[in-house]
C-alpha cells in the first residue's frame, strides 16, 4: 500500500499529506497505533473470546464464493466472528478509547466522534474465509460518508494470509446498489465479480499494532489465508454522531462518544434507559 508519513505511538495528529491521502484514496495505514506490550494483550483477549463466545461459521453466502473457490475449498472454508468485544473485554474497551486513536479519528471525521461497533474478523488456518468486493455501507447505511471502519491486525498480513486490499478512490463513488438475492434466497452483500475484482485493487498489508483506515464507502476484498496461522483482525466503526444510521447492524443504539459532544438534534428526546419497546430495534 501507499504511505504517506508514518505515525508513531506517541504521535497522533496527521499531516495535511495524510488526511489528503485519505481524502482522495479512500484509505489510509498508521502505523504502530498500539505498542507491542498492548498488541499483546489484545491478542491474548482475541483469543479468549474466540474460545468463550466467537462463533465459527462457513462466513458469507452468495454466489461470489464459486468465483472465489473451488469446490473443496469452498467446502472447508470458515469465519471466526462476533460483534462488539468491548461488552465482552476490558482490554477491548480500553483500545476503543486509546487517546492517539482518537486523535487521529477526530482528523478524519471532525471534532466529534461516536464508536459505532467493533467486529472480530479472524480467517482461521489454511482455508480462512476470503472476502467478495463490498462496502460496508449496506451492513451498517448512513446518510453519509463520515463513517471511518480502523482494522486493527494483530497479526502481519500478507497476500498469503488474506490482507485487506482496496480499491482505490472507490469510496467517491458513494453507496452502490450490492447483490443481496439469488435466486436461491438472500445472500450477503457483495458487488458483482465480473465488475469489481481483486485484482484491479491495491494490497494493504500492515504489521501487528497497525491501523488501516478506511471510508465507508470504499469497496474492498480480501483473498483466503493459507497459512498455518490464523489471521486475527478487528473492525472498529467511528462515525460522526451526526451521520445519522438508516439501516443495519447496531440500528438504534447509541454509541460510545470517545471525543467530544453529541449535538442534539430538533426535537430529539434522550435515550431510553428502559429498553426497547415493541417494534423498536433491540441491540442484537
Amino acid at each position: 500500500m501507499n504511505e504517506v508519513g508514518v505515525l508513531t505511538n506517541e504521535v497522533s495528529v496527521l499531516t495535511e499529506d495524510q488526511i489528503n491521502f485519505y481524502n482522495e484514496r479512500g484509505y489510509l495505514r498508521i502505523p504502530k497505533i498500539f505498542t507491542p506490550q498492548e498488541t499483546d494483550e489484545l491478542a491474548a483477549e482475541l483469543d479468549r473470546l474466540i474460545e468463550v463466545w466467537a462463533q465459527k461459521t462457513v462466513g458469507w453466502t452468495g454466489p461470489w464464493r464459486k468465483v472465489y473457490m473451488d469446490a473443496d475449498t469452498e467446502k472447508k472454508s470458515m469465519l471466526t466472528s462476533m460483534h462488539d468485544l468491548h461488552f465482552y473485554s476490558g482490554a477491548w474497551a480500553r483500545a476503543v478509547m486509546k487517546p492517539n486513536l482518537v486523535e487521529v479519528l477526530s482528523n478524519l471525521l471532525g471534532p466529534n466522534v461516536e464508536l459505532h461497533h467493533t467486529t472480530m474478523h479472524v480467517k482461521p488456518p489454511e482455508t480462512g474465509h476470503p472476502f467478495p468486493m463490498h462496502q460496508d455501507w449496506p451492513f451498517y447505511k448512513h446518510q453519509n460518508g463520515r463513517y471511518v471502519d480502523v482494522l486493527v491486525h494483530l497479526d502481519d498480513t500478507c497476500h498469503d494470509n488474506g490482507e485487506i486490499r482496496l480499491l482505490e478512490g472507490s469510496h467517491k463513488q458513494g453507496p452502490l446498489q450490492h447483490i443481496v438475492r439469488t435466486q436461491d434466497g438472500p445472500c450477503h452483500p457483495h458487488l458483482p465479480t465480473d465488475k469489481y475484482k481483486l485484482e484491479d485493487t491495491v494490497a494493504g498489508p500492515a504489521n501487528r499494532g497497525d491501523i488501516v483506515c478506511f471510508n465507508i464507502c470504499t469497496i474492498h476484498g480480501s483473498h483466503i489465508n493459507v497459512t498455518n496461522r490464523p489471521r486475527r483482525l478487528v473492525r472498529l466503526g467511528y462515525r460522526d454522531p451526526e451521520n445519522v444510521q438508516i439501516a443495519g447492524q447496531s440500528l438504534g443504539r447509541p454509541g460510545l462518544i470517545v471525543r467530544g459532544f453529541r449535538p442534539r438534534r430538533s426535537g430529539q428526546d434522550l435515550f431510553s434507559n428502559n429498553g426497547p419497546r415493541e417494534g423498536e430495534a433491540t441491540f442484537d
